[in-house]
C-alpha cells in the first residue's frame, strides 16, 4: 500500500490562471494533476480543497480505478466541468504517481506507444485572410503538417480565434466578461473565401483545420459543411451547440466533410450518441474536463468502436500538466487522430517545466518517469490569481448568442 500523506492545491496565474493539485506519499512520491476550468478556476479550487482533499488522505494511491469511483459515485451530485475537473487533478497526479513508482513514462503503464509521436496542429489567425495565410506559412515553416486557420469577419469589429498575439490565444480577457457582438450572415459568405484561398497559396499536403465555436443551427453548419467540402477540412470543429447531440444529423444529411466537437464535454454521456450514431469523426474531450486520463480512455475505447478518432483540445488554458496527460493517452491509444497544440507563455513553461518535445510535426511527451512534469512553487507564488473571464456573445440586434 502507498498511502496519501497530503495533498495541496496551488493556484498560479503566470499569464494566466492554473489550479494544480499536488498529491504526495509516505514514501515522498508526488503527483500533479490539473485542475483549471477556464473563467472559472477558484470553484474548483474550493471544490477540490474544501470536499475532495479531506477524503484522499490515508487512501492507497495505487487505487485509482477505486479513487475515481469514489469521487464520482460517492457525491452523488455527478458530473459538471467543476466535479469532473476535480476528479481528473487527482487521476492525473495519481496515474503520475505510479508511473514514477514504477520508474517509467505513463504511456508504458497504459500500453506503450501506439506510434512515434502525436501529431499536432497549430493556430494561424489574422484580421484578414492574407495575414492568416502569412500565419499559416510560418507554422509550415517551422515544420507543423496541420494548421487550423481562423480568420476576421468583415464588418465585424472581433472575431473568435483572432489575436494580436500569433502564439497563443486566451480569450480570458477582462476583469468582467468582454461583449462581443456577431452575425453568422457575415461569417457564412467570408469562410469559404478563407479556405478557397488557403488550398491555392498553401497546396493539397498541409492538414487544415476550422473551428465554428458553436456559432451556428444545424442548417447553417449543414449550409457551411457543404461549402467547404471542396477543400476537403481535416475537420470542422464545434459546428452547432451540442446539448441536442442529434443536431449532428442534419449536418451529416447534407455533407462530408468531417465533424469534430467535444472540448466543454465532461462525460461519456455527453458524447454517446455521437459516437453511437457516427455522427461526428473526432471526439475533443479534454484530459482535465472529462475526468481524467481514466475517464477519457473509456471515451476512446466508445469511440474505437465506431470508428471514431481523438482530437484533444489543448488551447494554452490547460496547463503544462494536462498536454503532458494527453500526449501520453495519445499515444497509447489505437484511435488517436490529431492533438491541439498552443505554445504557453515563457512564464508557464518556468513554473512548470517540462520534458515534451516538438519534431516535424510531432509532439511526444518523452520519456521521464510520470507525466515528465514538474511545478517549481517558488516561481509559482510571484504569479497571483487574477480574476479573468470569458467573453459573452451578442448578435447585431443586442440578443445573447453561443460565445
Amino acid at each position: 500500500m502507498l498511502r496519501i500523506k497530503s495533498a495541496r492545491v496551488i493556484t498560479t496565474s503566470p499569464g494566466r490562471n492554473f489550479i494544480t493539485l499536488k498529491i504526495e506519499t509516505e514514501d515522498g512520491t508526488y503527483g500533479l494533476g490539473d485542475a483549471t476550468l477556464n473563467g472559472r478556476e477558484l470553484a474548483v479550487a474550493s471544490y477540490l480543497q474544501d470536499h475532495v482533499v479531506p477524503c484522499l488522505i490515508g487512501r492507497d494511491a495505487h487505487q485509482i480505478e477505486d479513487i475515481w469511483q469514489y469521487l464520482y459515485k460517492g457525491a452523488y451530485w455527478r458530473r459538471g466541468p467543476v466535479t469532473m475537473s476535480a476528479i481528473a487533478a487527482v487521476d492525473m497526479a495519481l496515474w503520475d504517481i505510479k508511473a514514477k513508482v514504477a520508474g517509467l513514462p505513463l504511456y508504458q503503464l497504459l500500453g506503450g506507444a501506439c506510434r512515434k509521436g502525436n501529431l499536432v496542429y497549430a493556430h494561424a489567425n489574422g484580421e484578414s485572410i492574407e495575414e492568416t495565410i502569412a500565419e499559416a506559412k510560418k507554422y509550415i515553416a517551422q515544420g507543423y503538417r496541420a494548421v487550423r486557420l481562423q480568420s476576421g469577419v468583415p464588418g465585424l469589429s472581433s472575431t473568435y480565434g483572432v489575436s494580436k498575439d500569433k502564439e497563443r490565444y486566451e480569450p480570458a480577457d477582462a476583469d468582467l466578461p468582454t461583449e462581443n457582438i456577431w452575425s453568422t450572415e457575415k461569417y457564412l459568405r467570408s469562410a469559404p473565401e478563407l479556405f478557397a484561398r488557403a488550398r491555392e497559396e498553401l497546396g493539397w499536403d498541409i492538414h487544415l483545420l476550422h473551428d465554428a465555436h458553436h456559432r451556428m443551427t444545424p442548417i447553417e453548419a449543414a449550409r457551411l459543411a457543404k461549402d467547404l467540402e471542396p477543400y476537403r477540412l481535416f475537420w470542422l470543429e464545434d459546428a452547432v451547440p451540442a446539448e441536442n447531440q442529434a443536431n449532428f444529423r442534419l449536418i451529416r444529411q447534407h455533407s462530408t466533410t468531417p465533424l469534430a466537437v467535444g472540448e466543454v464535454f465532461n462525460s461519456i454521456w455527453d458524447c454517446k450518441q455521437l459516437i453511437e450514431e457516427q455522427l461526428i469523426d473526432y471526439i475533443r474531450a479534454t484530459v482535465v474536463h472529462a475526468g481524467g486520463i481514466t475517464h477519457l480512455r473509456r471515451i476512446a475505447n466508445l469511440a474505437a468502436l465506431y470508428n471514431v478518432r481523438t482530437g484533444c483540445h489543448g488551447a494554452t488554458d490547460l496547463s503544462p500538466i494536462t498536454m503532458a496527460a494527453a500526449l501520453h493517452f495519445g499515444l497509447s491509444i489505437p484511435n488517436f487522430g490529431i492533438q491541439e497544440y498552443m505554445h504557453h507563455t515563457d512564464e508557464t513553461n518556468a513554473v512548470f517545466p517540462h520534458g515534451y518535445t516538438f519534431n516535424d510535426g510531432y509532439l511526444h511527451p518523452g520519456d521521464q518517469p510520470g507525466l515528465g512534469v514538474d511545478i517549481d512553487e517558488e516561481a509559482a507564488k510571484d504569479f497571483p490569481y487574477q480574476r479573468a473571464f470569458l467573453p459573452v456573445n451578442r448578435l447585431q440586434d443586442g440578443g445573447m448568442h453561443d460565445w
